[in-house]
């Protein structure tokens, strides 16, 4: 079962991806607490997915204004399943809310940024490689 987790309750989807992605390392609490208001504000949206009681997955979705589409564009930020949920669905189950939420949303253009390990996933769920375009970072002390 997916469903959206409001924003008093991120603890538990948060507590899975600081296990699962930052070594059990919890992120500040400054941020969490923005991530609250964000949840709440609607620029952040957090699905969970729930198999016996029990929380198995994650996908966090953002949203941002596109200029150039004229619209709004979402982008999962993280998506997570524990591994002995894998190859049961719940990915596909996380995709389709995120499907679902952007459709009655209004918005038509999801992306995602992944590892090689996943676009077989993504490409399975019809994500499609975007050949043209090149993502570029830099980190800043802070």
């Amino acid at each position: 079962m997916v469903c959206s987790a409001a924003p008093g309750e991120l603890a538990e989807p948060l507590g899975l991806l600081e296990r699962a992605l930052r070594g059990g390392e919890p992120v500040p609490p400054a941020l969490a607490g923005r991530l609250a208001r964000v949840v709440e504000g609607g620029d952040l949206e957090v699905l969970v997915a729930h198999s016996g009681g029990r929380l198995v997955g994650v996908a966090v979705l953002a949203f941002r204004p596109s200029i150039s589409l004229g619209s709004d564009f979402a982008s999962v930020e993280e998506l997570y399943v524990e591994p002995e949920a894998r190859r049961r669905g719940v990915g596909r189950a996380l995709l389709g809310a995120v499907e679902e939420w952007c459709r009655l949303n209004g918005v038509s253009y999801v992306e995602v940024q992944t590892d090689d390990e996943a676009c077989p996933f993504y490409e399975a769920s019809g994500y499609q490689l975007e050949t043209c375009v090149r993502v570029l970072s830099r980190s800043y002390a802070v």
